[in-house]
């Protein structure tokens, strides 16, 4: 049984200036606003302090730790998990551009993992590069997205990160470069192995700044007209499925479909808004939010014969991962 004190401890002596948290409730860390607490929260503020944590937690207590960003796409059990969270949000916040390299017309912006992509989306417009305009509404960090694949209105992480740098489990090597990561839909090659991602380069080229700009504007005024942004909720609740008959097929759809718009759970709703999202409304618990995807699940297989895959990550006492 892990000794959360004795952790506490060596991680304070081995690293004095780390923040450190006992028994932080997860609803405050999650976008969904529920979750109960974990043992411990460490918030490293650069890439030394995660050598630190990795260190004390990995080789001398063999414990595996989770990784999180802003936590926009994580639902935590209402009793918590035992982990130790590593969150990288406000701090690995480096952000820059490069200077030119081997690439003709193409420019390199480096951002830690705990920068916002808003906040690299702003850069880059900055910068007059183009690329990044779809990142600008996703309410996640660098390390979030590059590990989900995040994408919205037809553009994804994947498109864009050009390396990653990254700290192995068990950190034998730190600071592992992985040049032209591998990409899939809502997928990286990070979610495969254990590994903490640092920053990312992103390979962008220059762009009109007023053109960029408009770009932005106009995906954030379609956001506010289509998604339920003034509810917490984790963003798309479910995966797009699989084409059908080679023909594309959006869990939205099918949930509208189902007439499964405003279903509730308790204090867990599906959007009257947009069917992809489950929203809270007010007081839900993380109970009423699994049980509201088990029944949208549970409806869609049997009318459509499709089976919704959740995009949200899962965390509770037993772990990562979805038991429906």
């Amino acid at each position: 049984m892990m000794d959360w004190n004795a952790l506490y401890d060596r991680l304070r002596a081995a690293a004095p200036a780390l923040e450190l948290r006992r028994d932080e409730p997860m609803s405050r860390h999650t976008s969904f606003q529920v979750g109960g607490p974990v043992p411990i929260m460490a918030l490293p503020k650069d890439e030394e302090e995660v050598g630190q944590i990795l260190s004390v937690a990995v080789m001398e207590f063999g414990l595996r730790p989770f990784f999180m960003g802003k936590g926009t796409n994580l639902l935590v059990s209402d009793a918590g998990a035992d982990l130790l969270v590593v969150k990288a949000y406000d701090g690995l916040n480096r952000l820059e551009l490069l200077p030119e390299g081997e690439w003709p017309g193409r420019r390199t912006i480096q951002a830690g993992s705990g920068v916002s992509l808003a906040r690299l989306a702003s850069f880059a417009l900055e910068c007059g590069l183009t690329g990044l305009e779809f990142a600008h509404g996703i309410p996640g960090s660098v390390g979030g997205g590059v590990y989900m694949n995040a994408g919205a209105y037809g553009g994804e992480m994947g498109q864009v990160v050009s390396s990653v740098v990254s700290n192995a489990l068990p950190p034998e090597e730190f600071l592992r470069e992985h040049v032209n990561p591998q990409f899939s839909y809502r997928r990286s090659q990070f979610q495969d192995h254990d590994s903490f991602i640092v920053r990312a380069s992103f390979s962008l080229e220059p762009g009109d700044p007023a053109e960029i700009k408009a770009r932005m504007d106009d995906l954030a005024q379609r956001r506010r007209e289509k998604q339920p942004l003034e509810y917490p909720s984790a963003g798309s609740t479910f995966k797009r499925p699989a084409p059908v008959d080679g023909q594309p097929v959006y869990a939205a759809a099918l949930i509208d479909q189902c007439g499964l718009k405003g279903l509730a759970v308790g204090g867990a709703q599906v959007s009257e808004k947009h069917a992809g999202f489950v929203i809270n409304r007010g007081g839900a618990s993380c109970e009423d939010i699994v049980k509201l995807m088990a029944q949208v699940r549970e409806r869609v297989s049997r009318e459509t014969g499709v089976t919704l895959e959740p995009e949200v990550r899962y965390l509770g006492k037993e772990g990562e991962g979805w038991n429906f």
